[in-house]
Formats: C-alpha cells, sequence, structure tokens
C-alpha cells in the first residue's frame, strides 16, 4: 500500500467519522497520522535520477512574492502588466510551464515576483507539477492568490486546500506553543490558559505517534490539536496571502463590490488595467516594508536612493544593511521623523525607526 493510498484512507475515515466527545482522541490520531503521511510525501525520493531542468529562481530584490492560482486566471497578463518582463499570455491553459521571475519597481523597492504554472486539484500529490511551483511558493515572502472572480468561490478552498496540506499556512499566526524534546522524565505538560480544544491525554498520544515520550510541552493560548501537529514537525510557513480577483470588467457592480469587502482580497482586471495602483498600495503594505533615509553631516539627505527595510527595524539594522562593522563603531544616530518626540531627536542603537524617517549616524 502506497502512501498516497494510506492518506485517502485516513481521509475518508476522518470525514466519516462523527465528531463528538467519545471520537475525538480518535480524531486526534488519525491527524497526526494524516500529518505524518504527507511530510513523508513532500520528501524526494532517494534514489538519484538524471537531473531535470531547474525551477526555483535565484531570490533577489527586496521582497519575493508568488503568484499562484489556477490556469488562465491571468497571472502572465499580471507579470507582464505590473513588470517590465513578457510572460507568454494565450486563451488556453497552461501557456507558462516554468517560473519566470519579473521585478516590480514600487517606492524605490524592487520586489521580485514569480509567475508560476496553474496549479490544478491534487497538486499537493505532484499532479502537474505542483509539487515544484507549491516548493517555490513555501520560499517567498507572500502569496498572491489569483482567483477568476467569474468562477466560484470553491476554486478559492481548494487551492487553500492544496497549500494547507504542505504545510503553507495563509494569514495564520504561529501557535504560541513551547515544545521541547527532552533525553528523559517523561512529559510534563503545562497551559497558562484554560484549553478546551484539547488536553493532556491527546497530547500524549499525539507525541506516541511521533515515538516522542519525552518532552516538555506548554500551551499559552487555546490550540487546536491540528496546531499541536504543526509546532512539532516544525516545517510549517507562515506567509500573510493576498486573494486578487481578476475579470471584474465581466461581472456586476454589485458583485464586485461584495468580494472587494472579503477580508485580504483586491478586486482587479488586468485586460482594463483597473485598481492595480491599489493592488501595489495594499502589497507594500502587506510585506511591511518601510523606507530609511541617510543624511551626512551638513548635507541634506538623500531621498532618492533610500534604505528598504522591514518593519519594526532598529538603528542597529539600518547600520548592518549599510556595513556590517558600522554597527560596532556607532556613538548614537540623529533621527528625524514619526519615531521621535522631535526632530532631530539623539537615539541609541535599539531605537525603532518608522517609514520614511531620515538617519544620520555619527561613529565613535
Amino acid at each position: 500500500m502506497g502512501i498516497l493510498e494510506k492518506i485517502s484512507e485516513i481521509e475518508k475515515e476522518i470525514a466519516r467519522t462523527q465528531k463528538n466527545k467519545a471520537t475525538e482522541y480518535h480524531l486526534g490520531l488519525l491527524k497526526a497520522k494524516l500529518a505524518k503521511y504527507r511530510s513523508q510525501l513532500l520528501e524526494p525520493s532517494k534514489k538519484g535520477g538524471d537531473k531535470g531542468e531547474g525551477f526555483d529562481v535565484l531570490k533577489s530584490g527586496d521582497a519575493r512574492v508568488a503568484l499562484i492560482g489556477f490556469p488562465s486566471v491571468g497571472k502572465s497578463t499580471l507579470l507582464s502588466t505590473l513588470t517590465h518582463t513578457h510572460s507568454e499570455a494565450a486563451s488556453y491553459e497552461f501557456t507558462t510551464l516554468t517560473c519566470i521571475p519579473g521585478v516590480i519597481e514600487y517606492r524605490g523597492a524592487n520586489i521580485q515576483l514569480l509567475d508560476l504554472p496553474g496549479i490544478i486539484e491534487g497538486a499537493a500529490q505532484g499532479k502537474g507539477r505542483g509539487r515544484q511551483v507549491i516548493a517555490v511558493a513555501r520560499t517567498a515572502d507572500l502569496v498572491l492568490m489569483m482567483l477568476d472572480a467569474t468562477k466560484p468561490y470553491v476554486h478559492r478552498q481548494l487551492l487553500e486546500k492544496e497549500l494547507e496540506s504542505v504545510g503553507i499556512r495563509l494569514n495564520k499566526p504561529k501557535p504560541n506553543i513551547y515544545f521541547k524534546v527532552k533525553k528523559g522524565g517523561g512529559l510534563s505538560f503545562n497551559s497558562t490558559c484554560q484549553l478546551t480544544k484539547i488536553d493532556e491525554k491527546m497530547v500524549q498520544m499525539i507525541l506516541h505517534e511521533y515515538k516522542i515520550f519525552n518532552a516538555e510541552v506548554l500551551f499559552r493560548e487555546d490550540c487546536t490539536p491540528d496546531e499541536l501537529i504543526d509546532v512539532i514537525l516544525a516545517n510549517r510557513v507562515y506567509l500573510p496571502c493576498l486573494y486578487v480577483y481578476n475579470k471584474i470588467d465581466q461581472i456586476s457592480i454589485q458583485e464586485v463590490d461584495r468580494i472587494a469587502r472579503q477580508p485580504h482580497s483586491v478586486v482587479v482586471s488586468c485586460n482594463m488595467k483597473l485598481n492595480l495602483d491599489y493592488l501595489l498600495e495594499i502589497l507594500w503594505e502587506y510585506l511591511s516594508l518601510i523606507r530609511v533615509y541617510t543624511k551626512k553631516p551638513g548635507q541634506p539627505p538623500d531621498f532618492d536612493d533610500g534604505l528598504i527595510l522591514r518593519k519594526g527595524v532598529t538603528v542597529e539594522h539600518v547600520c548592518h544593511s549599510i556595513h556590517r562593522t558600522l554597527a560596532a563603531q556607532l556613538k548614537y544616530a540623529l533621527v528625524w521623523g514619526t519615531s521621535t518626540k522631535y526632530s532631530p531627536q539623539r537615539v541609541g542603537i535599539n531605537h525603532t525607526v518608522n517609514d520614511e524617517d531620515v538617519v544620520q549616524l555619527i561613529k565613535k
């Protein structure tokens, strides 16, 4: 019996089991088995075959965005419209067969946009080069999920399910669970809040499924068995995701309004170039990028060539992005902008900078 058959057997078993108090341990165990088989499926086979054509692209720019969607939803058209790269677009499915990179130049940042081939149902099992496509998506900072506004909502759920089954969690925070495998001493289980979805017995059963008998587990929030499995496997990727609905020129204005009000959703039309500027604004926000400008003593700030950093960075990160030896030589910094009480403010190395701040670094 192959891994795929085992997975489908367990999925059927989960589907036909009633959810109640008596079956929750059984379900928890089945979910643990399912996650175990799925992670085995993702590991490449040990047999060395001929090397195929490379699929992944070298990471470049300040951030990386992966375009994921079913065939013929307008991914290549979006890439060609937003970047200077031409990606072949035609009215038949699977026009794009490999990963095509493009660069969006926006607010001084270079954002790498990857046009990936369309995903079909069963991609997580390797159908239609699905595994390579999803492996590239795991390395991105943000997933842009392209959807056809004229098609039913079930398409979005299918795509989410495919990504979910290979360990990509969309728009979810990391579960706040402390987990550490120990040499001995059995299972030490604690929680700082009331647990309603899981208890010590179930934690023990799930850990036994992974042959872990000595561990320390601390729940800091009310989590589900699935989230505990994610923490145990420790190979999950938590990515922000934007749902981009294309072809809005083919549906009614009421429908456009309804879709646009859904969380994490943006409506666009690549053909008529509608709402693409707003898409870039939201993209910038989701990537949580900021610009920091530098200033030499006695000269105006250099507004042409800013540093592109992530939200929440400190003066130390600014030093590192200029030169790695600079942080050790820093005496203090002068900052103009919204992160200070008055401008210029003299700050230390741990001061957090905001978007469009001007920083002048003073060495010892």
